[in-house]
């Protein structure tokens, strides 16, 4: 109890130096609007004046011309961005996106003719998912934190989820309690894990997680906080769902503790039940401490049962469940409201009946709890829970699974489908829109689409979205290029037929079949539709062209073209291996090792397709030699193998970066082919996987160098591999064998 007392003392004094640090009036506000005009558009600054007016309304801003200035009035930081960012969208044909800027302005600005005033009709802006912060976060630095804050605050968002730091709370609890580092190094992941850590996935791997990360990420936290609160955003911060370490039994023997297993091949992880006493007194202090050292805006994380099923379907249990956890948050913070992940109603749904989802939710206040409907674009969990059973919810594009790189989106859902349960008799508290993508940085298209919802209350018009969207990421918009997108939006972009993006056979542990678990190769249209788009991005090629945007959407869509092209290739390699044609086999499989190579020269010129960056990154974090090669085998298995070398999730998290392709996928398949030659009348598929997985475990353990800078000419390369490959393309699609996905 004296350590409880203590802590309520320091959070009493916490609270107010959090009060006087974080900026409350008007003045304060602005110039943290002001600066971000400054880390946008520095030589712009002179040209525009801000005006905030807090309200209470919901989120609104306006633009106009006074006085030869262009004036951004609104209701807080975010609506100020906001405003900026319309007016440079709409008045410079600007955009902002993480693969590609635009912000060729004018020495003097448009004036604006007419007053222009937008108000937000969606009262919260998710942002974020837990799994983000590993498969695209795990090596971000403030630098890097607040370029992405500014995206944010551009693009409305004023909810993100924020567990960054959450390492050191945790710690600082247990240690409260005496636990040890013996107790505590096979409790805590490593860096590029987190995510599944903090939701009771998995415990210790990828560490022993060093202190000094623990301490470094507080302050990355702090200031991560500190910023997105100048701007007006409230941050959704964790809260305890039960997750302990292996050890507590030694210092609690009596605690009720739940043996649980994710299922991914790690070890088994521990619950503490939600009825013992103790759940609440430790779900207390780590709000305690959290709110000490962060502060909090009463808006709490908490995932029961993610990917796990509860040891019972009983209403009655799951309601009482939820009721200590939501006490746990209240206990501390009498203004709580608790944030769940609808995640679980989707993924687990033949658990997650009617009652059971009742149940769960039935002893929380209707206004003290948030549901995230996580992926609305692909199943709207609302529709079939007459919207949440009266809870606040929110209507999310997930679109993203493991960081994968595909083109690959419901672009008319996620044009559409916002507005329209906006409207809906039947949506009930729908109180909000959100990105749940379990990684960003790539399909930029998907992003700025959904983010334009923020301030409008109608369906988007596609057609006409798409050609301001052309005009402002490639300067200009031509006939040539408004169809090509017109092919994208029917072919990679019309979200038909499978969940999430198609991949690559290149990315698979080699195989004569046409797909594995995680390397899923159905696409959602046909291969060859997607060519006359890739022909009319070719010929729009000017050489002096040099709108980021624009590159990156060029080398995008020739990497998937030639992605999709492997898979034919390689069926043609396993049939002649099939019908013993040794010169064929040696054809193809010659051509596809080629392909591989020419993908990675032609992602080499782009920074958002290298290894190169990723790698080097995660080195950047670690003091010594030993730290840094931990953060690089992290940053490596994630992305290949996931877990140890026996891990069902190998190539989830695939990516189709220069680096990886020659020196990983490439490797793999030479083995595989050479394999194959030497067992040509009894190659066993299972032999060779045995063996390639423990070259593979040493690739994660390696720490060869990769290039961190671009390298070669985008366009000569793209135009280079469209003249190479164009006419072969489909002739050899038309003679592919019919593959039976079993998935």
């Amino acid at each position: 109890m004296r350590v409880i007392g203590h802590l309520l003392l320091i959070w009493g004094l916490g609270s107010v130096l959090i009060g006087c640090t974080t900026p409350s009036s008007p003045l304060a506000n602005q110039s943290f609007a002001d600066d971000l005009i400054k880390r946008i558009v520095p030589e712009y600054t002179d040209q525009f004046v801000v005006e905030l007016l807090p309200s209470d309304s919901t989120d609104w801003f306006e633009i106009e011309s006074v006085n030869n200035q262009i004036v951004l009035r609104g209701n807080n930081g975010v609506s100020i961005a906001s405003a900026l960012y319309y007016y440079l969208r709409e008045f410079g044909h600007c955009q902002i996106t993480w693969n590609g800027t635009n912000l060729n302005l004018p020495e003097i600005l448009p004036l604006v003719q007419e007053k222009i005033r937008k108000d937000s009709p969606y009262e919260y802006r998710y942002y974020l998912n837990y799994c983000t912060f590993n498969y695209s976060m795990s090596w971000w630095d403030w630098e890097r934190w607040e370029k992405e804050i500014d995206w944010m605050a551009l693009h409305g968002i004023n909810m993100p989820l924020a567990i960054t730091g959450q390492e050191y709370i945790w710690d600082q609890v247990y240690r409260s309690y005496g636990f040890t580092d013996e107790d505590l190094d096979p409790f805590f992941s490593g860096p590029a894990y987190f995510s599944w850590f903090w939701m009771g996935n998995l415990d210790g791997w990828g560490g022993p997680l060093p202190k000094r990360w623990k301490e470094s990420h507080k302050d990355l936290q702090l200031k991560i906080l500190q910023r997105e609160r100048e701007l007006g955003m409230k941050p959704v911060l964790p809260a305890f769902t039960g997750h302990v370490p292996a050890s507590f039994k030694k210092y609690f023997p009596e605690a009720k503790l739940k043996r649980t297993n994710w299922g991914n091949d790690f070890e088994d992880t521990y619950i503490l039940d939600a009825g013992d006493a103790l759940f609440a007194e430790i779900g207390k202090k780590i709000l305690e401490v959290q709110s000490e050292v962060y502060g909090t805006d009463h808006l709490y994380s908490a995932d029961t049962f993610n990917e796990n099923e509860p040891p019972t379907d009983d209403p009655e249990y799951l309601a009482e469940l939820s009721k200590k956890i939501f006490e746990g948050m209240t206990s501390v913070d009498p203004e709580a409201v608790w944030v769940m992940q609808g995640w679980l109603f989707y993924s687990h749904r033949d658990f997650w009946r009617a009652p059971q989802i009742k149940g769960l939710l039935s002893t929380i206040p209707d206004d003290r709890m948030i549901i995230l409907d996580l992926a609305a674009e692909i199943e709207p969990v609302w529709k079939r829970t007459d919207a949440f059973y009266g809870k606040q919810w929110i209507w999310n594009m997930l679109h993203n699974f493991g960081g994968n790189i595909s083109m690959f989106g419901r672009i008319e859902n996620v044009a559409h489908n916002p507005a329209e349960a906006l409207h809906d008799e039947n949506s009930g508290q729908f109180k909000g829109i959100g990105l749940t993508m379990e990684a960003i940085e790539q399909n930029p298209v998907l992003y700025e689409l959904m983010t334009d919802n923020t301030w409008r209350d109608t369906p988007i018009d596609l057609e006409s979205w798409l050609k301001g969207y052309l005009k402002n990421r490639y300067g200009r918009t031509t006939p040539d290029l408004e169809k090509a997108w017109q092919i994208l939006v029917q072919t990679v972009y019309n979200g038909q037929v499978i969940r999430d993006g198609a991949e690559s056979i290149i990315v698979a542990r080699p195989t004569l079949e046409g797909y594995r678990r995680w390397a899923r190769t159905k696409l959602n249209y046909a291969p060859e539709d997607l060519l006359p788009a890739w022909d009319l991005f070719v010929q729009s090629v000017d050489g002096g062209d040099q709108y980021e945007g624009f590159l990156y959407d060029l080398v995008d869509l020739t990497r998937q073209v030639l992605a999709n092209y492997a898979l034919p290739v390689q069926q043609q390699m396993a049939l002649a291996f099939k019908n013993k044609d040794k010169e064929k086999f040696e054809q193809y499989s010659k051509e596809l090792l080629v392909l591989i190579e020419d993908l990675d020269r032609l992602l080499a010129t782009q920074k958002d397709f290298m290894l190169g960056p990723w790698l080097a990154d995660a080195r950047e974090w670690g003091s010594a030699v030993e730290e840094k090669d931990l953060y690089e085998q992290n940053a490596r298995d994630l992305i290949t193998l996931w877990g140890d070398a026996d891990n069902r999730l190998h190539e989830y998290s695939n990516r189709q970066w220069s680096g990886l392709l020659n020196d990983f996928y490439k490797p793999r398949w030479e083995q595989f082919i050479s394999q194959a030659k030497t067992d040509w009348d009894d190659f066993d598929q299972k032999t060779f996987d045995e063996q390639i997985k423990k070259w593979e475990w040493q690739w994660v353990l390696s720490t060869n160098e990769f290039p961190v800078n671009p390298e070669g000419n985008a366009y000569e390369i793209a135009l280079e591999l469209h003249e190479k490959y164009r006419d072969k393309i489909v002739p050899l699609n038309n003679i592919q064998p019919q593959i039976d996905y079993n998935y």
